[in-house]
């Protein structure tokens, strides 16, 4: 009996996981077709909502694992943009550099970030990380080297390997998701480790933690900084995709699409983003061919999400995988039940 119970306890974990095999092999049918039909079009706005899936992922580090609503994420999505234009189109086409140098400059900038604002908690966290944003954006708008309000134009496509380059939409759109594959899958990883368990115990009850030896402190800035580094390298790929930067790139409505994309696919399932941002994307992009008011229309899906589906769409379609999964193993386990205690 305690067999069947340990293996109950996973069922929500591999619910997940299965839903986030779906979103991947829904991603390679979606090149498929787009490759078939030929559209560059389909494959950029793909690569988008891939790009942006980066940034949402990074949101839920921090808001569905450890409790901290960040408003100014933004601004490492912008940073990582801004070095990897600046590393192509001054020093090197290799975009193995361009992301590496945007990784650095990252986790510098997340561990500055967070040596300020993790120092807060609630909403004076969600406000330091808001202001903190804004001031770089308003640096660089000023910043005549930088394209000031303009942003930099002619970014040059980055080399990728040979005969692979990032102006190549099927080949870069793979590139992109394999990244975000690594990303998802070495997050998902981290939260089973001791780490992990951790930055829940970090957003349940911060001071039992420190009973138990463990500096919230330091778990907190860890969060803050890995979050970083993965909103600053998917921000290094946006250039590669469109060709210029700006600084709306780091501007609060950024910040604020991020935290929707998580709130609508489900907070701290770590997938829940991923299919929240494709999904928004591709709405934005469909409504917006018809109205230059779609921001309405996504204002209105997300209050209807908070009051209808409070755990997002991911929250809702676990739950039953999890229980379809759960009858699955039990029909094939009980033939062996029967036998190891005949009634």
């Amino acid at each position: 009996m305690h067999e069947v119970t340990s293996r109950s306890l996973g069922h929500p974990a591999r619910a997940l996981h299965w839903l986030a095999g779906l979103f991947f092999g829904l991603a390679l049918v979606f090149a498929i077709v787009a490759w078939t039909v030929g559209d560059v079009f389909f494959f950029r706005l793909g690569t988008e909502a891939l790009i942006f899936a980066g940034l949402a992922l990074s949101v839920d580090l921090l808001l569905g694992r450890t409790g901290l609503l960040p408003l100014g994420q933004a601004l490492f999505f912008g940073m990582g943009a801004y070095v990897s234009a600046l590393v192509l189109k001054n020093w090197s086409s290799s975009f193995w550099i361009a992301i590496a140098v945007a990784l650095v400059f990252s986790a510098i900038t997340g561990l500055i970030g967070g040596l300020i604002a993790i120092r807060s908690k609630g909403v004076y966290f969600a406000l330091i990380s808001f202001g903190l944003a804004q001031v770089v954006s308003k640096i660089i708008f000023n910043t005549r080297e930088l394209g000031a309000s303009d942003g930099m134009i002619g970014v040059p496509v980055a080399q990728i390997a040979p005969g692979l380059e990032s102006g190549q939409p099927a080949g870069f759109f793979l590139v992109v998701l394999s990244i975000l594959f690594i990303l998802y899958a070495g997050l998902a990883y981290l939260m089973e480790t001791p780490f992990g368990r951790q930055l829940g115990a970090v957003r349940t009850n911060e001071q039992r933690l420190s009973f138990l030896g463990v500096d919230p402190w330091r778990t907190k800035l860890a969060a803050f900084v890995g979050a970083a580094c993965i909103a600053g390298v998917s921000g290094a790929l946006y250039p590669m995709l469109r060709g210029f930067v700006s600084p709306e790139l780091m501007f609060f409505q950024v910040s604020g699409n991020a935290v929707i994309n998580v709130i609508v696919g489900g907070t701290g399932t770590l997938i829940g983003p991923l299919y929240g941002s494709a999904l928004l994307t591709v709405l934005r992009s469909v409504v917006g061919s018809y109205t230059a008011h779609h921001q309405i229309v996504i204002g209105i899906l997300f209050i209807l999400v908070v009051i209808v589906l409070p755990r997002g769409l991911i929250g809702l379609a676990a739950p039953a995988l999890q229980e379809r999964l759960g009858r699955r193993e039990g029909a094939v386990r009980t033939p062996i039940l029967h036998a190891d205690h005949p009634q």
